[in-house]
């Protein structure tokens, strides 16, 4: 069913052009799909998208903080973080509008990415890693919700009950933590671990300044 939200007073569906979690997963696909066929031509390389620790401290490559934003290890990554984000992010930019939605998205994301190359000094094994992906600003959007919707029930991966979003959030840091370890699985989990804290660092900002909206929030998905 389509869902409608009423923003800045006007009546929006997010699935409407002017929904800007719709607008974000539109270029995430149509960013996919390019860069796959750039890289398949051997038109560009990995090395120009993808952000790499080794390449970002050598001062190479410095916009792939934005680009690997946009750009997926394959199909199902990036079907699983499109549908985190449709279902997330329309929350999200619910509750704290368009604009500032799209600006805490981006830099979520790219203090994520910042968190991922500072973290393989003291993680050797990330060093020559590429990373990709929306994960790094989605965990931003679900560190803030852990701030402004703590008792949300949400449900997580394969579990069949509800989860408050205060536990739901940590745990699944926890398991993409254990699942990359156990199954040596390539995933960012210091980005995820950036983003988390970057979502954290905003949500307290906001509760310490809108307290009136914040206890409604918190009467509102209690």
């Amino acid at each position: 069913m389509n869902r409608h939200y009423r923003i800045s007073g006007r009546k929006m569906s997010i699935f409407s052009p002017l929904s800007v979690t719709f607008i974000l997963i539109l270029v995430n696909v149509i960013a996919f799909i390019l860069f796959y066929i750039l890289i398949g031509t051997e038109v560009i390389t990995l090395d120009s998208i993808a952000i790499k620790p080794s390449n970002i401290l050598q001062g190479k490559y410095l916009w792939t903080f934005l680009t690997s934003m946009f750009m997926h290890g394959g199909f199902f990554h990036l079907f699983v973080n499109m549908l985190s984000l449709l279902f997330i992010g329309s929350l999200v930019e619910r509750i704290i509008g368009r604009k500032r939605y799209f600006y805490f998205y981006m830099i979520s994301g790219l203090l994520a990415s910042l968190f991922f190359v500072l973290s393989s000094i003291i993680f050797p094994s990330d060093f020559n890693t590429f990373a990709v992906g929306a994960s790094g600003a989605l965990f931003g959007l679900v560190g803030l919700l852990v701030l402004l919707t703590p008792n949300l029930p949400v449900f997580v991966m394969f579990i069949p009950i509800p989860i408050k979003m205060k536990y739901a959030a940590p745990g699944i840091l926890i398991l993409l933590w254990l699942i990359s370890i156990a199954g040596n699985v390539p995933i960012g989990n210091t980005a995820h671990l950036g983003g988390l804290l970057a979502g954290l660092a905003y949500g307290i900002y906001l509760r310490n300044k809108y307290e009136k909206k914040m206890r409604y929030l918190n009467r509102h998905f209690s």
